[in-house]
């Protein structure tokens, strides 16, 4: 049975004025670091408005939010020595403190590098044309940061176990055996290990950048996104194909903008042997001159083929980016097409009977 004696003996035994001191230093110690946070951020966003183009407006812009739960536990970090509470109380405290601290220090962290990956791109604008040198910063310090997410988010993650006490015990108990563990470890992640090296070296060899023109598994495509185990591929019709990042270190696939965006493009007509070529040639070349996506490098007519039956001509075309191309083929193919049925009709593939006069000179027979 419950010893009414005993829990109120327990009851007057706490130091209750004291813990209502430390309370209230702790809210007061709140208030303090939310005040200090905010007058501080309230300055610099008037200084430093977020439309600037001053490095200092990134400040705001990306610790807000950490530095809000940081500045409050750094005045609670340092009146924390200080408290008086019953002994139990005070440890758990603490070691909630310490928890968060480095909560607060890895999200600062991880929000820092986001700064420091705008404040490097803020001159290598990837929407532009000729965009390579960009397209290869953005790739480089997209991967580079998530390296170090992942290696700020496992020594958080480590710190704050290592607060525990059993944790720390197992850890040090089990320091002997840490090599087996580590052979057992690298056998049992060797697919994950591999992957992340994987992203790793794409990061400094780049056979893919941001926002190239890809061929994976015969789809179309543009480069959305890379990360250290897969990378997103923009599909021309808005789908998207996630490949795993080893795909492209260990398989062949085309890659359209790899040193230049610039790119040829074809067109192939099929047409009777009657066709005036040279005029279909000089064709061409107005309806390039006219086109705004021809970018005035290359051009020509050539007859590739002769069958039996049609004349096979190919239709050379330079543009600036594979986009551009794609729609200069079409133009130049419906523009050809129309021009040979409005003046050469004849021209257009057909098909030759020869009838043997001898078989209509055959005299009939007698019934």
């Amino acid at each position: 049975m419950l010893d009414l004696n005993a829990v109120l003996n327990d009851f007057w035994e706490v130091d209750w004025w004291g813990l209502g001191v430390a309370v209230t230093t702790i809210l007061v110690a709140l208030s303090i670091g939310l005040f200090l946070h905010g007058v501080l951020f309230h300055m610099l966003h008037r200084l430093f408005p977020e439309a600037s183009d001053k490095l200092l407006a990134l400040v705001p812009k990306h610790l807000t939010a950490p530095s809000r739960l940081l500045f409050p536990l750094l005045v609670l970090m340092v009146i924390a020595p200080n408290l008086v509470m019953p002994e139990e109380m005070l440890e758990t405290f603490r070691h909630v403190l310490s928890i968060l601290f480095i909560l607060a220090i890895a999200w600062s962290l991880i929000r820092f590098t986001s700064l420091l990956q705008e404040a490097a791109l803020r001159g290598f604008q990837i929407n532009t044309k000729n965009n390579l040198a960009a397209r290869k910063m953005h790739t480089q310090i997209g991967i580079l940061r998530r390296i170090l997410i992942f290696i700020i988010s496992v020594i958080a993650i480590s710190s704050m176990l290592m607060t525990l006490d059993n944790v720390r015990q197992i850890g040090v108990s089990l320091l002997a055996s840490a090599g087996v563990i580590g052979i057992i470890a690298g056998f049992a992640a060797q697919r994950s290990i591999s992957t992340l090296f994987a992203g790793v070296q794409v990061a400094l060899t780049q056979p893919i950048r941001l926002d190239d023109v890809v061929i994976v598994e015969g789809e179309w495509g543009r480069i959305e996104e890379i990360t250290l185990t897969y990378v997103v591929v923009r599909i021309w019709d808005q789908r998207r194909l996630i490949v795993p990042i080893t795909f492209f270190m260990e398989q062949p696939f085309q890659n359209w903008t790899r040193v230049t965006s610039e790119i040829l493009g074809t067109v192939f007509l099929y047409t009777d042997y009657t066709v005036p070529v040279d005029v279909l040639r000089a064709e061409l070349h107005r309806i390039l001159k006219e086109s705004p996506n021809w970018d005035g490098r290359v051009w020509g007519l050539q007859v590739t083929d002769a069958t039996d039956r049609t004349l096979e001509l190919r239709a050379l075309m330079s543009a600036e980016d594979a986009g551009a191309a794609w729609d200069l083929r079409c133009h130049v193919r419906e523009k050809l097409l129309e021009y040979v049925q409005r003046e050469h009709p004849q021209a257009l593939p057909r098909v030759r009977a020869e009838m043997d006069k001898g078989l209509h000179d055959k005299p009939e027979l007698s019934a």
